[in-house]
């Protein structure tokens, strides 16, 4: 299949969140979602760095095409904060009735042991539990917008190596940087997919969830944990890496834009590049690994994420809801 970002359907009327849209494939995937008419709201821990990052893009838009007017939304949220994602979240809603895609995209990546500011081991505290609080929170605009709307989960091919150590899932008593990574990747698929399995349960049909991953990507992310663990040698192996395996952040992109404007994605897909070991090339539909699809796994960490970011789905109000309005 050929599919570039120029194949991206218009997306004129539309309001997509894209959470870490500052740098590396969010910044991409906003970039072409804000060309094609999108309002682009991008969800950013540094406003500063936010607002940057949409006066880069607005200007590389209209060098492109002055007859268009870029739409950027820069707003204050923080993963790592259950107050600063609840904060986001509040402001959303007031502001807009309508969002037809919620894109958890920002995640750190291999990083020295750290904790949230709720006591969560970073990399499962930013990838999934913060990335879980903020779908709650917003599921009701999604659910009660107009025609179809999107979760999309940007996982990575380290889910293939993740399991949940229920028994220490914040990694107290053991800490490895990769094995913590892969436990966040593989919780955001099972994530998706049982979002997914409870909307279908309740009767909500035109809210979907889906998961999509970049492959070998050379972004940022590879760099920030070797520089916060001080280590030059690292960093040059990782740059060395990423210069003669990764493809570009603008391809990297292409698997989390195909998730949240193809035509043909569904509720329970999973998007990523179809060439050599699915590390690069143009999206294509895929399988993830077999645990990411185990639903009683899935069902134990929707309850344990409820648990710990104190915030609880209610599918049933929101078909009510549906079916009222």
């Amino acid at each position: 299949m050929s599919w570039s970002a120029a194949d991206v359907p218009d997306q004129t009327g539309r309001n997509i969140v894209i959470t870490g849209a500052n740098s590396g494939l969010g910044y991409q995937a906003a970039g072409v979602l804000a060309k094609k008419g999108a309002t682009v709201v991008m969800a950013c821990r540094s406003v500063d760095r936010g607002e940057s990052a949409a006066d880069k893009l607005r200007e590389q838009i209209i060098d492109s095409d002055s007859d268009l007017d870029p739409d950027f939304d820069v707003r204050e949220c923080d993963l790592a904060s259950l107050d600063s994602v609840e904060t986001f979240a509040e402001g959303l809603r007031e502001d807009y009735d309508e969002l037809h895609a919620l894109c958890n995209n920002a995640g750190v990546m291999a990083i020295p042991r750290s904790e949230t500011e709720d006591g969560f081991e970073t990399q499962f505290g930013v990838n999934h539990l913060g990335h879980f609080a903020l779908t709650g929170h917003l599921l009701e605009t999604l659910v009660g917008t107009p025609g179809e709307t999107r979760v999309v989960a940007h996982s990575s091919g380290a889910h293939e190596r993740g399991d949940i150590d229920f028994d220490d899932l914040h990694h107290e008593d053991s800490y490895g940087k990769w094995e913590a990574y892969g436990q966040s990747k593989l919780a955001n698929l099972l994530f998706a997919y049982e979002l997914g399995r409870r909307l279908d349960s309740a009767g909500i049909e035109d809210t979907v969830a889906v998961g999509c991953h970049p492959g070998y990507a050379a972004t940022n992310l590879q760099s920030r944990g070797p520089e916060q663990e001080g280590s030059a040698v690292k960093l040059y192996a990782m740059k060395a890496a990423n210069a003669v395996f990764g493809q570009s952040a603008k391809q990297g992109a292409l698997p989390l834009l195909y998730a949240t404007t193809a035509d043909d994605v569904e509720g329970g897909d999973y998007i990523g590049p179809g060439g050599f070991m699915n590390m690069r090339g143009e999206p294509e539909k895929q399988r993830s690994n077999d645990r990411s699809y185990d639903e009683d796994l899935a069902d134990r960490l929707w309850d344990v994420s409820e648990d710990e970011t104190g915030v609880e789905y209610d599918f049933a109000a929101l078909a009510e809801a549906i079916t009222a309005s």
